[in-house]
């Protein structure tokens, strides 16, 4: 088995060994993962944070030990609060990080990091807070970051910045926590889910106060909350269907 750390600050992770595949997730700095399967150009790998598999180009990584690997999966993480920040190698050149890359492999890497970071767990009151970061950030298919993300990366991002694990996928999501029976049993920073026709779980935002939602859906927006789904404040229309509520924390 080998072994993998992302020394670049937003790296695609494709469902296919091509430039040209679908965008199914990224990994962000400093992200440890295994590397399954090694090609002459692309790697088939899964992420030790929520053991997401996908493929990334051979020149946007750098293999390191299993040592190295093992000695910083068990560790909690430290993950980078900015918007935007930057790490310097010993040639002073720089790379940029985004809000919630890990800094864990700093020493592997050997790069400095002088900005804002974070090791611990946070209250579930600071979820919103964490969430307001990202407001107005495009959607993007695969996306985790404040510059493109999708609904189940923003809900996990948001929840990783404050010490809390969520799966990848939002129907993986769904899977975890409490549910609730309504809406009026909630609290802010519990996560509700919605389906499509045929009953698979599609979306999935973060509840606010006062039946309000924030989601990723054509931006990172804010809506209103009901319980037939989302009304969406723009158009005045149910844009997604309500299936679950789910108590994570």
């Amino acid at each position: 088995m080998q072994y993998g750390i992302c020394n670049l600050g937003i790296v695609p992770m494709r469902f296919e060994p091509s430039d040209k595949s679908e965008l199914v997730s990224q990994v962000l700095y400093g992200e440890f993962f295994k590397v399954l399967e090694r090609r002459k150009k692309w790697s088939r790998i899964r992420i030790a944070y929520d053991k997401y598999e996908g493929w990334i180009d051979n020149k946007q990584y750098k293999e390191i030990t299993e040592e190295d690997y093992n000695d910083n999966v068990i560790s909690s993480p430290i993950l980078s609060t900015d918007l935007l920040e930057y790490v310097s190698d010993e040639n002073e050149n720089i790379y940029t990080i985004p809000l919630g890359a890990t800094l864990n492999g700093l020493h592997i890497l050997n790069h400095k990091f002088d900005g804002n970071k974070i090791q611990k767990v946070l209250k579930k009151s600071n979820l919103i807070k964490t969430a307001f970061l990202y407001l107005n950030s495009p959607y993007l298919w695969g996306g985790k970051t404040p510059f493109g993300i999708d609904c189940s990366g923003f809900t996990q991002m948001v929840y990783r910045i404050n010490g809390h694990k969520l799966k990848r996928d939002a129907s993986q999501q769904a899977s975890q926590g409490e549910a609730l029976s309504f809406i009026e049993e909630s609290e802010p920073g519990d996560l509700a889910f919605f389906d499509n026709v045929d009953g698979d779980i599609i979306h999935v935002g973060i509840i606010m106060e006062d039946n309000y939602i924030i989601h990723a859906h054509g931006k990172v927006r804010i809506d209103r909350l009901d319980h037939s789904g989302i009304y969406n404040v723009d158009t005045n229309l149910h844009t997604h269907k309500l299936r679950v509520i789910k108590k994570i924390i």
